[in-house]
């Protein structure tokens, strides 16, 4: 498999402060990769250092083969970056916004106009172009941000909490946006966030990272399915009698009994609901209602670092 990044033991300290400790990532190329974190845990440190805006203590990475300490510029000439902060002029229409990124980028000015042309349509803003960007809504902004990112035609996109601050709706514009842009071009999409759902919605892989370190890796999917713990709800007027006959069933790891419902901690639920069924018709119980929920990534970030994504951090040391 080919990486677009692949870091070696990164570190970033600031004075006795550890941001960032000994991290190892891979990245694959043409993928959309997360890394999930709580605020503080080291994200934006990390991909300052990937984008060569800050300088490792120790360790290095590479970004498209390049060395990020020995080969800064080749580097910058591979990536594109969204910021957490928004950095956009008002004053300035997004067609400017464009034409000053471009000629910064070194983008030949024989083809500069037809490039500009082409992101302004990917991004949905050409009947826009030429408006100030003070009159843009909030996911107007940010899609010009990430096409100021896509004009230099990068192999890498930095997004930095891409849609930090904005309301669910606009959020999810945004996401379709970068679904979008996956299928569409030849690009690979590094995105940091503390939204759960973000990772879930768009990412191939993720990491999690916690407290500076990476503390486990994989596809969402994968994730959610080591903790082998789907739950199945059911509903029943004989839930005690339903509950007896749950209770001696091999396949339930656990199960939870609450007024007129029971919930069964099983593996592979999907599997097992025609099963359930078929004991329950076999000991004449009825069932009102049956529901499936499989595991979330909130219970893996738990699992794996022991509380929830919004608690607070201790601040760490070297």
């Amino acid at each position: 498999m080919s990486y677009i990044i692949e870091t070696d033991n990164i570190t970033k300290d600031f004075g006795d402060f550890r941001a960032v400790n000994s991290i190892n990532l891979k990245v694959p190329r043409n993928s959309v990769y997360g890394v999930l974190g709580p605020n503080g845990a080291g994200k934006s440190t990390l991909i300052s250092m990937l984008c060569t805006i800050l300088a490792p203590t120790s360790g290095t990475a590479k970004i498209n083969g390049y060395d990020i300490v020995k080969e800064a510029n080749d580097v910058r000439k591979s990536i594109g970056i969204v910021f957490q902060t928004r950095a956009l002029d008002d004053i300035l229409t997004g067609r400017e916004h464009l034409e000053m990124h471009a000629a910064l980028y070194g983008v030949p000015n024989d083809v500069r106009q037809d490039r500009i042309d082409e992101v302004l349509e990917l991004i949905a803003l050409g009947s826009k172009a030429d408006e100030e960007t003070k009159n843009y809504s909030g996911g107007m902004k940010r899609r010009l941000e990430i096409g100021r990112g896509l004009v230099h035609h990068p192999k890498l996109l930095f997004l930095d909490e891409p849609t930090l601050g904005l309301d669910i709706q606009t959020r999810e514009s945004i996401w379709n946006y970068i679904e979008d842009l996956k299928n569409t071009i030849d690009i690979t999409i590094l995105l940091t966030t503390h939204y759960l759902e973000e990772v879930d919605n768009l990412c191939d892989d993720l990491s999690i990272i916690d407290q500076g370190e990476i503390i486990k890796s994989g596809n969402p999917k994968n994730l959610k399915a080591e903790l082998k713990s789907d739950t199945v709800t059911l509903i029943s007027p004989e839930i005690d009698k339903l509950c007896d006959i749950m209770e001696n069933q091999t396949f339930v790891k656990d199960i939870i009994k609450k007024d007129d419902e029971i919930r069964l901690l099983v593996e592979k639920g999907e599997d097992l609901i025609p099963e359930i069924v078929k004991i329950a018709n076999n000991n004449n119980i009825k069932i009102t209602s049956i529901e499936l929920k499989h595991p979330s990534l909130e219970e893996v970030f738990i699992k794996y670092t022991g509380r929830k994504i919004g608690d607070s951090v201790k601040m760490r040391g070297v």
